[in-house]
This record gives C-alpha cells, sequence and structure tokens, in this order.
C-alpha cells in the first residue's frame, strides 16, 4: 500500500477510537492515537490473520486492534459500535474473549512470553511461514518477565518472532523515563540477540522498511516504535491525559471534524 495510503488508514483508525470513546466519555484513546501508524503498517503489510499470531500484551491498546481490524473488514462497524458496552466482547481493556487477537494479558509484561509460546509452536511443528507479531508498550520494560522471555526467544532462535514496541513515554504513573531509565532500549535488545530497528512510530514509510527486515531476520526482531499519545488530533488541549484521555462532547465534535477534514 502507498505511502500516502497508509497515512490515510492511521487516521481512520484514529478517526474510528473517537468513535470508540465518545459515548463513554473517557478511555484508553492515546493509545490509539500513537499506535495507528504501527497498525496501518501492520495490518496492510506483513500480517495475515489466516497464517500468523498476533498478541495485544497490554489489553488497554485492545481499541487499535478493533479498530485496525474494523478498516480491513475483519470486524463489522455495528459490531464495533458495542465496544466498551455491557456484555460486549468488545470491551475497553482487552481479555480471553476478545475478537481479532490471539492473545491479550491483563497484567503489563506477560505478552512476550504467550508470544514466545505461540512461536516455539510453530518451530516444533516445522511451519516456516507463520510469524508471531506480539505489539507491547514501553512500560512493559520495566517487567522482568519481559526480558526473560526474550532471552529465551533468542535462545531459540525464534526468527518467527516480531515485537513492535510502542515506546509513546506514557503510562498511568506519568512519563516512562521519569519513573525507570530504559534506554539505550535498541541496545538493550541487540544485547539480548535480538534484532532492533528504531524508527520514527508515524512514519509509515519507515515502518514499512523495518517490518520488512524484521520479517527477513532469522533472529527474533523488535521494532521501537518512538510515538506520541496526542499525533494526530491538534485539538487535544495541552494538559490532557495520555493514559486515559476525557472527551467531553465539545471536544468529540472538534476531534471528529479535525479527522474527517484531514480525509476528505
Amino acid at each position: 500500500m502507498p505511502t500516502q495510503e497508509l497515512d490515510r488508514f492511521a487516521d481512520r483508525i484514529r478517526l474510528r477510537s473517537v468513535k470508540m470513546v465518545a459515548p463513554h466519555g473517557m478511555g484508553y484513546l492515546g493509545q490509539a492515537l500513537s499506535s495507528a501508524e504501527i497498525f496501518a503498517s501492520l495490518f496492510a503489510g506483513p500480517y495475515d490473520p489466516s497464517r500468523d499470531k498476533l498478541v495485544c500484551s497490554p489489553g488497554h491498546y485492545i481499541i487499535a486492534f478493533f479498530a485496525a481490524a474494523a478498516e480491513m473488514g475483519l470486524v463489522s462497524d455495528d459490531e464495533l459500535s458495542t465496544y466498551g458496552a455491557e456484555d460486549s466482547v468488545f470491551e475497553a481493556i482487552g481479555t480471553e474473549r476478545s475478537p481479532v487477537v490471539d492473545l491479550t494479558c491483563g497484567s503489563l509484561g506477560q505478552g512476550l512470553s504467550g508470544g514466545v509460546g505461540f512461536a516455539v509452536s510453530a518451530q516444533l511443528r516445522g511451519d516456516v511461514e507463520a510469524r508471531v507479531f506480539v505489539l507491547v508498550s514501553d512500560g512493559e520494560l520495566e517487567e522482568g518477565q519481559t526480558w526473560e522471555a526474550a532471552m529465551f526467544a533468542a535462545h531459540r532462535g525464534l526468527g518467527n518472532l516480531i515485537v513492535l514496541l510502542d515506546a509513546n513515554d506514557s503510562q498511568v504513573d506519568g512519563p516512562v523515563s521519569s519513573i525507570t531509565t530504559v534506554e539505550p532500549i535498541a541496545a538493550k535488545w541487540e544485547s539480548f540477540g535480538w534484532a532492533a530497528f528504531d524508527v520514527d512510530g508515524h512514519d509509515t514509510r519507515a515502518l514499512g522498511d523495518a517490518l520488512r527486515m524484521a520479517v527477513a531476520e532469522s533472529r527474533p526482531s523488535i521494532v521501537i516504535a518512538r510515538t506520541s499519545t496526542a499525533h494526530g488530533l491538534a485539538c487535544l488541549p495541552s494538559g490532557a491525559d495520555g493514559h486515559f484521555i476525557k472527551l467531553p462532547p465539545e471536544l468529540v465534535t472538534e476531534a471528529l471534524a479535525e479527522l474527517e477534514a484531514r480525509l476528505a
């Protein structure tokens, strides 16, 4: 898909996400804003739902998975309209019954371990085509389980395992960088035996190139996407909480108008 179309795909993810959060007046919109280009590049690129596994480690990122899947026709608009509603499987925080993904996690730091399990299973079956894509957040780099899984993945030579790291420097307690120093991210993963590609997470061309190189690797790979939880919505107030954004009706109107104008 051409870069311009990928950029529009990302904005359509943002538009869908605003509409999903709007009825509730608040929600995990920042995660969709920061990861929109990641998901556009993945869903319109190497990810094949008939063959590959998809893991959402931070459960609150499920909004972006749902929005991207809807853009690809994998779920319907009617289904998506139930996001966050009582008894809907399209829950605001992903669970074991969430559609679209093969695994979503509650406590942070667990997703990569699950992804490693999928990748080892494919390796044991001799399935050389299947890939495992794992979305993780930079806050999860504070979790020891993440690094245990990374070490084991390199030991097993899991070239079918690709991690997408949304490095938006945001977690519930504040900026990740103010809580724990996780840099240098790429050097740390490389020291564990991984191939690391550090890119602007809002540049679909750079993301596409990184994903192509990651897929071609014979060892596990990570695409480190540097992003912002406010990207793509200039109308957000400067003090908006990137982790859990409040969306009063007037801000919803502004956000929809901004995105629709850009997509016109």
